[in-house]
């Protein structure tokens, strides 16, 4: 049985954040220069591959109870992401081995068209 081998970073979805906001979108595009840039590296020596993981909105204590319907409603799918989205996102990567230096949205849609 072969081992998988993967490096998986996360970061904010693109567009999705205000642009008053820069930092946080700076962030954002540095997690996707960095899967995008270590994969060809990485997987030429070692069989890794190097994927990036970018949620949109996801579901936590930290948003107000009030603020949930809006929130859902920024999403085509018409709710909020849950840790378990993000969760199968990143199994799915495993069961994936020809993928690699690919950004993941998992947005709800929020990405689509930008």
């Amino acid at each position: 049985m072969s081992t998988s081998r993967a490096v998986i970073v996360t970061g904010a979805s693109q567009g999705v954040v205000a642009e008053t906001v820069k930092a946080f979108r700076a962030q954002g595009h540095r997690v996707v220069a960095t899967a995008r840039s270590i994969a060809p590296a990485v997987e030429a020596d070692a069989g890794i591959r190097a994927n990036a993981v970018s949620p949109g909105i996801i579901k936590s204590p930290m948003h107000p109870a009030e603020s949930l319907s809006t929130l859902a409603g920024m999403h085509p799918v018409g709710r909020m992401g849950e840790m378990s989205d993000i969760v199968n996102a990143i199994l799915y990567h495993d069961s994936a081995p020809f993928v690699t230096g690919e950004i993941l949205h998992v947005d709800g849609g929020q990405s689509a068209g930008q």
